[in-house]
């Protein structure tokens, strides 16, 4: 027999006791349980009251976890959920609810109006109904019927929509998903039947609109992505045409359509990208050849051939090539007459070429179009002033050399006049006298146009050593002139023995 000590045999005595104890406290437990999930119910009813909606929404939510039979916390969680706006959350409570309460005529007529929002007409017929079977109250039998009205009218127009569709009448189709969609605002699959047809009316922004929206309400939507991608793309928004097909390659990496579309606009947008940061270092030349690159990629889309040669024009331009870029600007105004930089672009060709008119005709134009445009206003002035200079002398023309001239090659046509027109060259009094006159304005020519300060002055319409275009007038423009042929004896031919005459 096994002996127990006196401690051990009083502490036996209280199990009876102490069992008791604790299913007490396990039933309290759960009346506590009970007691908190009322709690919860009626401080989120208050606080939904007072629309502090995301306070509710946690009050409910831990009813549910407390309670999760308990049809009215999902209710009123669904409730939180629609006065929020979350209509996907809310079906699932909706339905949990009906499947606690089958009788729950309110619960069954709100999943009715989101499945018919979702286009899912056949299951929102299917709850309306049984409302109507369910002897519901007035109000409630009143939208029934009505929300069942408008379900039948509805599945005619899908079924006229496709028809109209089959038969390519798309403007009709539209009309008729319109009103679909006005009703039915969370159904994709309308949304993208008229994002299709917009397509092929040619109003990409419309369709732009519907498909952004039909990737948000179904899941996972990779066509929508693509189409959106393809869209952007023809419309020569190429970086948000690789956002979009990134999108889908994020759904399904290996979608071979957006794939292959994938490839196809990165290359692009590398290129225009790539040439784009050219232009911004002045590398001229190669920036053109980048976007002669772009074209070859890409020619079926005309939107990126058009932009590639606009940018040439303006490279060609910024690169002193006068002619080429009168051409290829010329291209982009037979298709773009209004196009306002390609107008500023070949206008500066056109003065590099000094061709006066054609570049204040060129000016005006884009002035017609964009008023405060500091360099048209700017360009304008300058091209007349270029006009006006050339019916008085032309230092370049004078020199024989282009406006883009470097330095050296303006000294070194300098130096070949002057030798040419040096006045002990000639013999005869009025050649020595036609010799001094062409000295002097070959001397100066060459003072102007190789100091750059005073050459800049030249090239934007304003004569250095014309008294008219110098503030205070006077005479001292003749000194550096003077100063030149004091001193120019580069051939060793002695002093000069003849007068000047200036008046």
């Amino acid at each position: 027999m096994v002996s127990i000590s006196p401690i051990a045999h009083k502490l036996l005595s209280y199990v009876p006791f102490i069992l008791v104890l604790i299913d007490l406290r396990y039933e309290g437990v759960h009346c506590g349980k009970s007691g908190d999930v009322e709690s919860h119910l009626e401080m989120g009813k208050k606080l939904l009251a007072a629309g502090q909606l995301a306070d509710a929404l946690s009050h409910f939510h831990a009813a549910v976890d407390g309670d999760p039979k308990n049809y009215l916390a999902y209710y009123r969680r669904a409730t939180v959920y629609l006065a929020m706006g979350k209509s996907k959350s809310a079906l699932p409570d909706l339905s949990k609810v009906i499947e606690l309460k089958p009788d729950f005529t309110a619960a069954r007529l709100q999943r009715g109006n989101l499945l018919l929002k979702q286009g899912k007409l056949d299951e929102a017929e299917g709850d309306f109904k049984k409302v109507l079977k369910s002897s519901p109250g007035d109000k409630e039998e009143m939208e029934a019927k009505a929300q069942l009205t408008k379900s039948d009218e509805i599945q005619r127009l899908v079924a006229q929509a496709q028809k109209d569709f089959a038969r390519k009448d798309y403007s009709s189709a539209a009309a008729r998903l319109d009103t679909i969609i006005e009703t039915c605002v969370w159904d994709a699959a309308s949304r993208e039947l008229r994002a299709e047809c917009f397509i092929q009316m040619g109003e990409n922004g419309k369709a732009i609109s519907d498909l952004k929206a039909a990737s948000k309400l179904k899941n996972d939507n990779t066509q929508a992505f693509y189409k959106l991608s393809t869209i952007y793309y023809q419309l020569g928004d190429h970086e948000m045409a690789l956002n979009e097909v990134r999108e889908c390659l994020k759904l399904d990496p290996d979608h071979k359509q957006c794939f292959s579309h994938y490839k196809q606009v990165k290359k692009l947008n590398k290129q225009i990208l790539s040439a784009e940061e050219l232009i911004q270092q002045q590398r001229y030349a190669e920036a053109v050849s980048k976007y002669e690159s772009v074209m070859k990629t890409e020619p079926h889309v005309l939107h990126y051939t058009h932009q590639a040669k606009e940018r040439i024009c303006h490279c060609l331009s910024q690169n002193q090539q006068a002619t080429e870029a009168i051409t290829v600007c010329g291209e982009v105004l037979n298709s773009d007459p209004e196009n306002v930089n390609v107008l500023k672009d070949r206008a500066e060709a056109f003065l590099q070429d000094e061709q006066y008119d054609e570049a204040i005709r060129d000016y005006e134009k884009a002035r017609e179009h964009s008023e405060n445009d500091r360099q048209i206003k700017e360009g304008l002035e300058r091209a007349q002033r270029l006009r006006k200079q050339s019916q008085k002398r032309d230092y370049y023309k004078i020199l024989g050399v282009k406006r883009n001239a470097q330095k050296k090659e303006i000294i070194k046509a300098y130096r070949k006049l002057a030798q040419q027109w040096h006045p002990d060259n000639f013999q005869d009094p009025d050649e020595k006298k036609r010799a001094e006159k062409k000295f002097i304005d070959i001397a100066q020519a060459k003072e102007v146009l190789s100091d750059p300060e005073k050459r800049s002055k030249f090239d934007q319409g304003e004569d250095p050593l014309d008294p008219e275009s110098q503030q205070g007038g006077g005479h001292h423009h003749f000194h550096g002139a003077w100063d030149t042929f004091q001193g120019f004896n580069p051939f060793g031919s002695g002093p000069f023995n003849f007068k000047f005459n200036f008046n």
